[in-house]
């Protein structure tokens, strides 16, 4: 007997392409480019939330990045609050003056420089000097190909070089923070009490009257929240440098533009939200 032949399976008639899959893949759209980076930019951010407690930690690169940091922002943040704060003072006293009401000058000067002016002086410094030389280094890290040489030998560079610099961004601003604080205060009582007649007890008593805790409180948590995204966006821009070493300098330009208009942004919703939680003094 003959062994029986094998059966073909049928062959199915060949298919006209489509036009779009004769064109191949569809390019991405343009318009989708900003939501696609700001997609990046929270993961990078949720990546750096979930390195920070995982071992090991860059104990040494965190200080020498924590001393950086402040070392080119104290200075600059301490000149800074002492005209602001002079400014608030003026604008305030001339404002409480015409409404008859220069008894409340103090504490309304002194709470626009707490809530206000602080936080948004010490992030505007650390976004425009660390997180300009923060997105600098990653940027030349990324097109000498060092990024993806550790990435090669297994080493994240999330964990090895970025949660470091946003670790050191985020306690910079609120030491900071408390500094400008102070000198600005300082600053706005010497103006008030000088230049426009003012006197030192009710100053300080208005201050007294209508100033509370968590006023400071506020303060350092958007300092806080200002200093991580100030090392997140610079990371990120860093990260992902274009067009060799004029993308860098590129990067640095989007990386401080995009850190203001988050702050500013920010710092409405904050502000918005603890004048809706917090009653005030009295109230």
């Amino acid at each position: 007997m003959t062994a029986p032949l094998p059966v073909r399976p049928p062959v199915e008639p060949a298919r006209d392409e489509t036009p779009q899959e004769a064109a191949g893949p569809r390019p991405p759209s343009p318009l989708l480019a900003p939501l696609r980076q700001t997609g990046q930019l929270f993961a990078l951010a949720l990546s750096v939330a979930r390195a920070v407690f995982r071992r090991p930690f860059q104990v040494r690169e965190f200080i020498e990045q924590f001393w950086f940091v402040a070392s080119v922002t104290i200075l600059p943040a301490a000149l800074v609050s002492i005209p602001f704060g002079a400014v608030i003072a003026l604008q305030v006293g001339s404002l409480t003056q015409q409404l008859g009401a220069q008894s409340f000058t103090g504490g309304a000067s002194v709470l626009a420089v707490i809530q206000q002016a602080s936080p948004l002086i010490v992030a505007l410094l650390i976004a425009g000097a660390a997180g300009s030389a923060i997105c600098a280094d990653l940027g030349s890290r990324k097109i000498r190909e060092e990024l993806d040489a550790m990435e090669v030998m297994g080493v994240s560079p999330v964990q090895r070089l970025v949660v470091p610099r946003v670790l050191a961004t985020m306690f910079v601003a609120v030491l900071l923070n408390g500094l400008v604080s102070v000198v600005g205060t300082l600053g706005g009582y010497f103006f008030n009490v000088i230049m426009q007649g003012g006197t030192p007890g009710a100053y300080l008593a208005s201050f007294s009257a209508l100033a509370q805790l968590p006023d400071l409180y506020v303060g350092e948590l958007k300092a806080l929240i200002f200093g991580f995204i100030a090392g997140i966006v610079a990371a990120y821009r860093g990260l992902n440098p274009r067009g060799g070493p004029k993308g860098v300098g590129d990067a640095v330009n989007q990386s401080v533009v995009i850190t203001f208009m988050l702050l500013f942004a920010v710092n409405m919703v904050l502000t918005a939200i603890y004048l809706q939680i917090v009653p005030p003094k009295g109230g």
